[in-house]
């Protein structure tokens, strides 16, 4: 990092770990007074005159001589845009936090608005606390404004590098499924969030409107939306501000909100006005809100609150220039970014910028130190209270370690492998429920419509879905109550949205969900991944718990819904990301998949990607062989292997995933009656990053190591979940690479029955048995007739499939062949929920 912009880490965190006061209590109204206006107006200069300065300087940062093109940085990067509102509102929190000892964060969804998030947590002083070579003075502004969207610096978003953010901002839409992931079992927060009017075209955040209907009055925070007018996008009008004002005021209505509207800043009204008008309508929400808060503690409130909102509308780019080289600026999409873009190019546009900064007139700002004077400061809160050091948005600080009941007493039996059977995912809502019951306030399950039809029911013994809009009596049926620990919308992006937001400030949770659809999130999964890379390189961001995943009704066992259920390339996606962030688990059974979770609520700043069946399968290892095999990653299967001690194998089958691994121990068994003499080794892949190279990733393994279980040079047959060349670019560099034959999804499916799936795609017994004459030197001309054999195998499975509309007994009835009597798994073939 370029030395003279330092980010220095202290050592002692500037905020403790502990809680905040709050209180809902009911205020008289009355207007704001002269000096409550003074202050409201001077932070707002000052945080505005701080943010401009981060875009634009690079040195003389208050402007104590004439400004030249050598004080303007060559590069001028960031978004002036949203950032006057932003700064408005964040004023305006600061003086009911003050008033009223109000447990707030702020979360802003337009990200741009970065400049503004630094400036307000400078000027209430965490900032120079947690970077403490930043401190208040001429200096420390300098190397403020210098590292601003600067090589070596901090980016342009409200970063994990700004102090009091859960949330970045840099794609929209998901401001509010943060901000109501964050008060869920938080009854004394208040999350005001900022929707920006360009972000409220996305789809996430158009259906994010309805998480009211999931938040229980009593035992969850509030969210205050504040839906931000500025009329311009990057270049073209939003749609919000361009409708009538009834029929936006119906549509918040329609969402089940109480709409309060303030609008000013335009022609030249005085700021003072507005922040009058604004100040009164914050006071009546805030009272709105005390008032829902003691009907729900007094068990008074008449059904589903309609919480208050905001609608602020102010022009964009507010205070800047009104007209830049003959074209209007403020009010205009022309200010959405840096509205003087070429502020180095010519003499007149350095004289405009300046004439600019010295608008809000910075020598009644900032003393002969450079330190902000009182008045700018007067409405900063004291200690945790401040938005920028609530521990709340540094959730590692309040995070408790899970109550985790011992997964080995929820352990399936197998005597032998192969010798049970059972739905792996049903297994783990059994101990699920109980992590529920032994942590009622901390740990949440949420997922689409789906926690149900991917087996998790036992949960349902423990807790209810939380569900706050109109109750049926049919509802009592189907879980859902006022509060609960499950929280389900068929919106993956809402899911995945609260659960974040849950996690970011200090909780635990799981998204489950189904492995196609899943993808749904790529681009949240991107955005979360990227802050957990970046806040583990922050010393004062302490570690939250991890996003994991559940995915099911996966890939191989979409019998029902057919093509459009049928992907696993989420696994792909999340492969790309950071070693050092991301883990992808493929256990086969009950006891893997159990010990994989256990493991995975444990662990910190990591994204768990999750993938298991929930059909009925074989159970392959005991409890204590599955822990083993987990904590190592992956093993050899030695009692599936028929290869001899002291002698290098012929072949190595290896598998990932619950299918692979049976139609491999399948294809296995048919080579051990047809060539005995086959040295044989079966290995199994739990972890799927061990297979990189322990120089790419924390997990893979060294060459020895790899070596060891794969050989160097005998052919490798590898059946695998996912789409065949992840595999390939996991072990690209690996000894005997060419030598890697992978076998997995290749994108063809349809509504079929199981083995047909697998045959579709070349993964079935039959065609790796097939697979080895091929490839061991050798057995193509000594086993033709077998290769035969299983030509028409498949041949005779797929006629079976059209004949009957079920697998041939060959397959359906087939178990492991060293077991006299087990029952062969049946597939539920009722419709999933969808």
């Amino acid at each position: 990092m370029n030395a003279a912009i330092s980010l220095h880490q202290p050592d002692a965190l500037p905020f403790a770990p502990s809680t905040v006061p709050n209180s809902w209590a009911w205020r008289a109204p009355q207007d704001p007074s002269n000096e409550d206006l003074l202050r409201l107006n001077t932070w707002w200069r000052t945080a505005n005159y701080l943010s401009i300065g981060q875009i634009y300087l690079l040195d003389n940062p208050l402007l104590r001589v004439p400004l030249t093109r050598d004080h303007i940085k060559p590069r001028l990067l960031g978004h002036w845009g949203t950032t006057p509102g932003l700064n408005f509102i964040y004023a305006h929190l600061n003086r009911t936090i003050q008033e009223r000892e109000l447990n707030t964060i702020y979360v802003t969804g337009p990200g741009h608005g970065g400049p503004g998030m630094v400036a307000n947590a400078y000027l209430d002083g965490t900032y120079s606390e947690v970077y403490n070579t930043i401190d208040q003075s001429e200096n420390g502004l300098r190397k403020l404004f210098r590292q601003f969207s600067f090589p070596g610096g901090i980016p342009s978003h409200a970063s994990p590098e700004t102090p009091g953010s859960i949330h970045e901002g840099g794609e929209l839409g998901y401001s509010l499924s943060h901000a109501y992931g964050a008060v869920f079992d938080n009854p004394d927060l208040l999350v005001a969030a900022v929707v920006g009017d360009g972000e409220a075209e996305t789809g996430p955040l158009a259906t994010s409107w309805h998480s009211n209907k999931f938040i229980d009055p009593l035992q969850d925070g509030v969210v205050l939306p504040i839906l931000h007018l500025n009329g311009y996008k990057i270049a073209n009008p939003t749609v919000l501000a361009r409708i009538p004002e009834r029929e936006l005021l119906d549509l918040m209505r329609g969402y089940g909100h109480t709409p309060y509207l303030v609008s000013g800043g335009f022609d030249g009204e005085d700021p003072i006005e507005v922040h009058k008008r604004f100040a009164v309508i914050l006071d009546s929400v805030l009272n709105h809100i005390a008032e829902i808060k003691a009907s729900a503690a007094a068990g008074t409130l008449p059904g589903r609150p309609a919480w208050p909102m905001i609608i602020l509308r102010t022009p964009k780019g507010w205070t800047c220039p009104r007209e830049i080289d003959g074209h209007p600026a403020e009010n205009n999409w022309r200010s959405h970014q840096v509205p003087l873009v070429d502020a180095r190019d010519t003499e007149a546009h350095t004289r405009l910028l300046e004439e600019w900064l010295r608008s809000y007139r910075p020598e009644e700002l900032f003393d002969a130190s450079g330190a902000p004077v009182a008045l700018a400061t007067a409405l900063a809160p004291e200690g945790n209270l401040r938005m920028s050091a609530n521990p709340v948005a540094n959730g590692g600080l309040l995070r408790t370690e899970l109550r985790l009941p011992d997964f080995r007493l929820y352990a399936e039996p197998v005597p032998a492998p192969g010798s049970t059977v059972a739905e792996a995912t049903k297994v783990l809502g059994t101990w699920l429920r109980d992590v529920i019951i032994a942590n009622p306030h901390n740990f949440r399950i949420f997922g689409p419509d789906e926690t149900a039809s991917n087996r998790l029911s036992a949960v349902f013994e423990a807790t209810d879905k939380q569900w706050d809009a109109e109750y049926l009596p049919i509802d009592a049926d189907n879980h859902l109550a006022r509060a609960g620990r499950v929280v389900e919308m068929l919106s993956e992006h809402q899911c995945e949205g609260w659960l974040e937001g849950y996690l970011l400030t200090g909780r635990h949770g799981i998204i489950n969900s189904y492995e196609a659809f899943i993808h749904i999130v790529d681009s949240m999964f991107n955005q979360h991944a990227k802050w957990l890379k970046t806040a583990r390189t922050i010393p004062w961001r302490r570690p939250v718990s991890s996003l994991n995943y559940l995915l099911s009704s996966h890939v191989w066992r979409q019998d029902n819904n057919g093509l459009s259920h049928q992907d696993p390339g989420f696994i792909d996606h999340v492969v790309n990301k950071k070693s050092d962030v991301v883990r992808v688990y493929l256990p086969f059974d009950a006891n893997t998949l159990l010990s994989t979770y256990d493991h995975c609520l444990r662990s910190v700043d990591y994204v768990n990607v999750v993938v298991a069946g929930k059909q009925p399968e074989f159970n392959w290892l005991s409890m204590d062989q599955a822990i083993d095999h987990c904590t190592r990653g992956l093993g050899i299967f030695e009692w599936a292997g028929t290869e001899v001690a002291g002698d290098e194998p012929d072949v190595v089958m290896a598998a990932a995933g619950d299918v692979p691994t049976l139609e491999i121990l399948a294809a296995v068994s048919i080579l051990r009656k047809r060539i005995p003499s086959l040295k044989l080794r079966v290995v199994n892949v739990v972890d799927l990053m061990r297979l990189e190279s322990d120089t790419e990733h924390p997990h893979g393994l060294s060459d020895l190591e790899y070596d060891s279980v794969f050989t160097a040079d005998r052919p490798v047959i590898f059946a695998y979940h996912g789409y065949p060349w992840l595999i390939h670019r996991l072990t690209y560099r690996r000894h005997g690479h060419a030598n890697l034959h992978v076998r997995g999804y290749k994108e063809e499916g349809t509504t079929t029955t199981p083995f047909d799936m697998v045959m579709l795609n070349d993964l079935d017994r039959f065609r790796l048995v097939m697979d080895v004459i091929d490839r061991v030197p050798g057995l193509a001309e000594t086993q033709s007739v077998l290769r035969q054999e299983m030509q028409d195998a498949r041949l005779h499975a797929r006629e079976y499939t059209r004949a009957h509309g079920a697998d041939t007994p060959e397959v359906a009835d087939w178990v492991w062949s060293t077991q006299s009597s087990v029952t062969p798994p049946q597939a539920d073939t009722g419709a999933d929920n969808v």
